[in-house]
């Protein structure tokens, strides 16, 4: 490889890495930030939505290391540091799935009402657009550097985006009509889409070489 073609490597790397480290940091703040206005207004969905955030910061952790891999080992297995992260990461997204789905039937029954869900409207546009642009700029860089690890990791990070889809729509619909058990149904989406997200990272174990996400 000429040099040139080495610095030109690195670069994206270096994009990469800087891409994922943003995506740990961007989810500790919208996990605090959603956890707290998820507390403060009473919203199932927003709380729940804000812990998956702290959830997906641990998972970057996994990733920012599966770069820094890829770049100095591109043709290397994934090592244990990986395969203990998925596993922690799969774990705590079932448990946060059976927590989701047992508050949200109680939330059902008891016809709970949050105060408002303004805040997980605005949430979860900010974090869709956020989520886009950064699925764009994995996959630009995964194409220039035929990374099927860095594409496989984009398409995981759609799930992020439905998601936030289900909890704009749970809280659009909520702050319009006020009808008690629509933030509980959009809780017991993210619950769904948690446990998807905590098997794929236990079938991930059993990949040497990238995630296995087909959500085109």
């Amino acid at each position: 490889m000429r040099s040139s073609d080495k610095s030109e490597v690195d670069r994206y790397y270096r994009f990469t890495f800087a891409l994922a480290i943003f995506t740990i940091v961007y989810n500790i703040a919208e996990g605090i930030i959603s956890t707290y206005f998820g507390y403060h207004d009473e919203s199932l969905a927003l709380f729940g939505f804000g812990l998956d955030s702290f959830i997906e910061a641990l998972s970057g952790l996994g990733i920012a290391h599966m770069v820094l891999r890829i770049w100095h080992q591109p043709d290397g297995n994934r090592d244990n540091f990986e395969r203990t992260a998925l596993k922690i990461t799969g774990a705590a997204f079932y448990i946060l799935a059976a927590g989701l789905v047992i508050t949200g039937v109680y939330n059902i029954f008891t016809s709970h009402k949050p105060e408002s869900t303004f805040w997980g409207v605005i949430i979860a546009i900010i974090s869709i657009a956020i989520m886009w642009a950064l699925i764009i700029g994995k996959m630009k860089i995964g194409n220039k550097l035929n990374s099927e690890a860095i594409l496989a990791d984009a398409r995981c990070t759609k799930i992020c985006i439905y998601m936030s889809v289900v909890l704009l729509v749970s809280s659009a619909i909520y702050e319009i009509t006020k009808i008690p058990y629509i933030d509980a149904i959009g809780t017991l989406g993210l619950a769904y889409f948690s446990f998807n997200e905590g098997k794929e990272c236990f079938e991930k174990t059993k990949n040497n070489k990238h995630c296995g996400c087909n959500n085109d």
